[in-house]
């Protein structure tokens, strides 16, 4: 029996209590969890906004050892580290064979299983695959990749989607270049791995936009050269701090309709804006045909980072060693498995940085 955060229904509070997790079976690794991020996306299955099978185990971005392999499992051992990877490619669908991995169908299709049961006999499911709220967890053997070297081990499970999709978001989907001014809208966990990720691309002026003021010291430390408190007024502020023309790119990390038409707002003409946020359907976002014509501005999703995590972490690990990118910085509290629910709270009062669950 170990300990897990479980969602017992949409909207239903968390339960923090004891699981049965099966021994691996033909292709499966059991990881025994040193550490796991609390990400708004959580919160989003919480509330329905994202649909997963429930009853579930909630966690996605985690990082622990193996503590045993099922058969056919050769690229990892007992002992070794790994990070958990929520979205595993097939490598046969239709976006696999485009090389667009981020867009695997089949990505998500664990996810249905059941993954362990409750005290009470439920069964349950992993809530986006890997199931990071808990003490273990058994995944499939794609769903986990050997922790970088010189990487701290709990530190390391910020890889598996903050960063991921903070530094993606930058280098792939927005493709900042040297130079270029940049904005970012929301300094959560992503937030801050995407200034950190806009700095290191060699943006010039870097926007850190958010709703609280007690986060401006946490933006400039990730590589914000200005800070905007989120108003009525925030596009043509920026556009102030960029001679009037707005950023070369923004990238929106809340989802929240009015924060998207914002960084819309903030980036100049024939400038990129990327939205990473994930927002309900009920975030209905206008834009009327002469202005998409008159402004030439990009308007792109971005799906983790549109990263492939076994080409992208041994990059951002040659950064980390270097001490350009810090991970520790993304980190604003260290919790147990008892606070989740505490943070998914602060998340929803616009606090904090990445609540970190360290076990």
């Amino acid at each position: 029996m170990i300990r897990a955060a479980v969602l017992p229904a949409v909207g239903a509070p968390l339960e923090i209590t004891g699981i049965e997790l099966p021994e691996p079976g033909p292709g499966r690794v059991r990881v025994r969890l040193a550490a796991a991020g609390v990400c708004h996306s959580d919160l989003s299955l919480s509330n329905g906004t994202m649909r997963v099978p429930v009853p579930a185990v909630l966690g996605h971005e985690g990082a622990g050892t193996v503590v045993s392999v099922g058969e056919g499992v050769t690229h990892v051992a007992p002992g070794d580290g790994v990070v958990l990877n929520w979205a595993p490619s097939c490598g046969a669908c239709h976006p696999c064979s485009l090389g667009e991995v981020w867009l695997c169908v089949n990505a998500l299709n664990g996810a249905a299983d059941v993954h362990a049961r409750a005290a009470d006999g439920r069964e349950l499911h992993p809530g986006l695959n890997v199931a990071a709220f808990a003490e273990e967890t058994v995944v499939a053997a794609n769903c986990v990749l050997p922790v970088p070297e010189g990487v701290p081990l709990a530190d390391a499970a910020l890889l598996g989607c903050a960063v991921l999709t903070g530094w993606g978001a930058v280098h792939h989907s927005a493709r900042v270049r040297a130079g270029e001014t940049v904005a970012v809208f929301g300094v959560g966990g992503v937030g801050l791995a995407t200034l950190q990720a806009a700095r290191i691309a060699g943006a010039s002026t870097i926007v850190a936009v958010d709703v609280s003021p007690e986060k401006e010291e946490l933006a400039r430390a990730a590589g914000a050269t200005e800070y905007v408190v989120a108003s009525e007024t925030t596009a043509r502020e920026i556009r102030k701090l960029t001679g009037g023309h707005g950023v070369d790119v923004a990238v929106e990390c809340v989802g929240r309709a009015v924060t998207i038409r914002t960084a819309w707002e903030s980036t100049r003409r024939g400038g990129r804006t990327t939205v990473v946020g994930i927002g309900g359907k009920d975030q209905q976002v206008s834009f009327h045909a002469l202005e998409l014509f008159h402004w030439g501005r990009t308007l792109a999703g971005c799906v983790y980072g549109n990263s492939d995590p076994a080409a992208d972490l041994p990059v951002i690990a040659g950064y980390i060693r270097d001490g350009r990118f810090d991970l520790g910085a993304l980190v604003t509290e260290r919790i147990t498995l008892d606070g989740i629910p505490g943070a998914f709270d602060a998340m929803l009062a616009g606090k904090g940085g990445r609540a970190l669950v360290v076990f």
